[in-house]
């Protein structure tokens, strides 16, 4: 598993840049990769030859608007003891306060601001329980959704719910009619860019959500269950409107940061089967009725009324059985918990929407969860 760390470098590396930036002008425009051709620009070897690397291969690239300095692996000395960070071909050393237990540091990339480290990190393995330090028989729920909150998690021992994300649903909205515009325009370079910027408000969202949905299995020592989705754009039964929601929809992103962030704290997870976990009751186990976001249970008697994605959470976070892994589990009845419901945008800063639909604070609200 690689990760990535951000620290502040504080020094001025402009000098540095603009020869990275001349070195990855002339690699585009020659298409080299030997650093003898760039040797008058001044730049070390070790750092030029990964800028040539980087722009000479890819002939995809026509021009270069933002650029940072390449520092490889070989060029990179790390005091584990101090926890320090040398670069000795900039003379540069600084500290950091990430875990020491990675196994080696791929690369370090230097913008104007930030360092980018890279390392590698041995992944926990998720195959069997016992390997795992943090397992309990207690699950948390998380439904995925198109519409609404992208995220809703519950803990059927407490019945407390968390709705997250709503503010993704709007996002999409609103770049997409910036791109229909555009496009009738005929600005497509444009288009391409208002995409990007939506790609990385949804991605940094989503790092948002899947940090939130960890942080609540290790406060309440649980594992984590989700839907397994990987065929669901396979349906061609949903109107065009949903049909745009859905394909938009990134929940393999999302699914993919709460596995490593899940691993790296030593929580194990589960996928079932999204089968009918939207319309199966989280009482009863009977199949409902549902109609947006309303579910009713048509068992006589249970009758059970809900939020259809807190319905289909409590579901999804019903206890399993591993034969002797996990003791046996007695089935938790829901009809005298009193569930409670915290909303919680996980937006934060400037993401160039209104205010309105995305507040920069946490929100955080208790209200009855039953319609």
């Amino acid at each position: 598993m690689i990760l990535t760390y951000k620290i502040l470098h504080n020094k001025d590396f402009s000098r540095e840049l603009s020869k990275v930036r001349k070195i990855a002008e002339y690699a585009i425009k020659h298409r080299t990769f030997s650093s003898k051709d760039v040797k008058h620009i001044g730049l070390k070897s070790a750092i030029a030859n990964q800028i040539l690397k980087k722009y000479g291969r890819n002939k995809k690239i026509k021009a270069v608007s933002n650029v940072k300095m390449t520092i490889p692996n070989q060029s990179i000395n790390i005091d584990r003891d101090n926890k320090t960070i040398t670069i000795p071909c900039l003379k540069y050393s600084t500290h950091y306060s990430f875990p020491t237990d990675f196994e080696k540091v791929n690369q370090i990339e230097i913008g104007e601001q930030f360092l980018y480290v890279s390392v590698s990190v041995k992944e926990p393995p998720n195959n069997y329980l016992p390997c795992m330090p943090n397992v309990t028989n207690k699950f948390i729920g998380v439904d995925l959704n198109t519409t609404g909150h992208i995220a809703v998690v519950s803990n059927p021992d407490t019945g407390k719910v968390w709705k997250l994300g709503k503010a993704a649903e709007h996002i999409h909205k609103k770049y997409r009619d910036i791109r229909r515009g555009l496009q009738k325009q005929g600005k497509y370079k444009k288009v391409k860019q208002i995409k990007n910027r939506e790609s990385r408000i949804v991605r940094n969202l989503n790092h948002h959500i899947s940090k939130k949905i960890v942080e609540i299995a290790t406060n309440t020592e649980s594992c984590i269950k989700l839907e397994r989705l990987s065929n669901i754009r396979q349906n061609k039964k949903h109107g065009k409107s949903f049909q745009y929601s859905l394909n938009s929809w990134s929940f393999y992103q999302l699914q993919t940061f709460v596995e490593y962030k899940a691993k790296l704290q030593g929580i194990y997870f589960d996928y079932i089967d999204p089968r009918y976990t939207s319309q199966t009751c989280s009482r009863c186990g009977h199949i409902g009725k549902r109609v947006s976001k309303e579910f009713k249970c048509l068992n006589p008697y249970c009758r059970h009324v809900d939020h259809a994605d807190v319905n289909a959470s409590f579901g999804i976070g019903k206890p399993i059985l591993y034969c002797d892994i996990i003791p046996k589990v007695k089935g938790i009845d829901r009809f005298n918990i009193d569930r409670s419901s915290v909303v919680v945008d996980m937006l934060k800063g400037s993401t160039d929407t209104p205010k309105e639909a995305t507040p920069n604070k946490m929100m955080e609200t208790l209200e009855p969860s039953m319609l």
